[in-house]
């Protein structure tokens, strides 16, 4: 390790409390877990493989540009993710909208008739949403009238019944009466967003979580909010600042080996060239790596961690020679375009626009050649805004995350682990436990409170007051 490397209190250094924690991993989870240690007190050492913290958010330079893997959004019901942006002073860079405005372009409509907007009004649940919905023109009168009936009947459901998870998406829809039309121009262009499965593939349980929450619990709930900086300046820098202030020691580069415990109950963390004592582990990386680490008997069945399927985003990054754009984002109907967004401040573009296509569900096309998905998705934009038809493509490039979430399909909540594991004083954290949210950010900061709040209680330690309003607010 380097002294580069290296951040918060050198190791060997004495412990005033007498209660140490390691943290395994430093996306969202384990930075959080991290944070909610330390701030009860707790002495703090964050490990991560990669040069950078993140997780599979995060930012890279390409020439003069920074660039974001992919294009994160959250919402004003996520209370979790904007405590995280607060505790790590970045709310400012991330700001919300005002109200919930979501352009939508069909190119099946005739040319001057594309355009619908999914937007709220200052009314109560679900009134919010009436004039959107009864003006939206995607969807005939009697579409629309089946949707308000099957949104309805969503409310109504009982996110706590566990027969929910074992149901899928798609056929709830066909049953209330919700035409294939109306799942791809309402509910998949939301729910495909959200959870990184069409409707058919999707639990109904995490499906009507989404839906229940975002839209019909409190009229700003699906207010969007995004990074105008890029992801590595809110979590890589701002959040490796809250870290160090808070007295983490935080190692990145530093890839764990073994986690084991002793006979006296603490636990063995090692590195290359180092063994890290401690109280309490949190593991907070990806399933399959946390199997891997995790000892004989943690859980009963971990092997149920492997059944966790994931699912792939493709995100294709365009840069023109002028603006081609005048909205931040919009979503897209009759085109493999999904959503499409405006990144030219955040990544210091100059000229010209740089414009990013959020591309989920993405199996089709995550392998697909660069050359392939450029002859694909270039003519695409074209047809969807006139603008880039006379503009000159300055770069065309791509990223893929082919495991960027576990997979929503039924069935998924009986693997999902809670936060304590059967070994006193291990842990486990990440989007794909058992939040009872989809793979969001949302969901992997909730895991490191929960994470937290386990072995705070383990440790006899004093739970930070903060906490306590991250779960009231959900």
């Amino acid at each position: 390790m380097t002294d580069a490397q290296r951040s918060g209190p050198p190791a060997g250094a004495g412990s005033a409390t007498g209660r140490d924690a390691v943290v395994v991993g430093g996306g969202l989870a384990g930075v959080t877990a991290a944070l909610a240690l330390a701030d009860a007190g707790v002495r703090v050492t964050l490990l991560e493989g990669r040069p950078r913290l993140g997780g599979l958010a995060f930012s890279f330079q390409r020439g003069d540009l920074t660039v974001d893997n992919g294009q994160h959004v959250f919402l004003r019901c996520c209370t979790a993710y904007r405590w995280f942006l607060e505790r790590i002073e970045g709310t400012a860079l991330a700001p919300l909208q005002d109200r919930l405005d979501v352009p939508v372009l069909d190119l099946d409509r005739p040319a001057g008739r594309r355009l619908g907007r999914l937007r709220r009004d200052a009314l109560p649940v679900p009134l919010h949403l009436g004039r959107s919905l009864a003006t939206y023109p995607h969807l005939s009168l009697a579409e629309r009238a089946r949707v308000g009936r099957a949104a309805l009947a969503l409310k109504g459901l009982d996110l706590a019944d566990p027969a929910l998870d074992d149901q899928d998406f798609g056929t709830w829809l066909a049953a209330h009466g919700q035409s294939a039309r109306a799942v791809e121009a309402l509910w998949d262009l939301v729910g495909v967003a959200t959870l990184n499965a069409v409707a058919q593939d999707a639990s109904l349980g995490l499906a009507a979580m989404v839906f229940k929450t975002g839209l019909l619990s409190d009229p700003g709930a699906a207010d969007i909010g995004w990074a105008h900086v890029p992801l590595g300046e809110l979590h890589d820098r701002l959040a490796r600042k809250a870290l160090d202030s808070a007295g983490v020691r935080t190692e990145v580069r530093t890839r764990v080996t073994s986690v084991s415990q002793n006979e006296n109950g603490r636990w063995s963390v090692q590195v290359p060239g180092e063994t890290l004592e401690a109280d309490a582990v949190v593991l907070a990386t990806a399933q399959r790596e946390a199997h891997d680490l995790l000892p004989h008997g943690a859980l009963d069945d971990p092997g149920r961690l492997l059944e966790i399927g994931t699912a792939p985003i493709l995100n294709i990054h365009v840069v023109y020679d002028r603006k081609v754009l005048d909205t931040p984002f919009f979503a897209a109907l009759g085109t493999p375009v999904q959503w499409v967004f405006d990144r030219t401040a955040a990544s210091g573009l100059r000229e010209g626009q740089y414009l990013a296509l959020s591309q989920s569900a993405a199996q089709d096309d995550i392998d697909a050649p660069v050359a392939v998905l450029r002859e694909r998705y270039l003519p695409e934009l074209e047809r969807l805004l006139p603008g880039t038809r006379t503009a000159g493509v300055r770069d065309f490039f791509v990223t893929r995350e082919r495991t960027a979430t576990f997979a929503p399909a039924p069935g998924v909540g009986r693997l999902r682990p809670g936060a304590r594991t059967q070994a006193f004083g291990l842990y486990l954290a990440g989007a794909w436990t058992a939040t009872g949210w989809p793979a969001t950010m949302e969901s992997a900061v909730r895991s490191g409170v929960s994470a937290a709040d386990a072995a705070l209680s383990a440790l006899g330690r004093p739970r930070p007051h903060h906490l306590f309003a991250v779960e009231e607010a959900a």
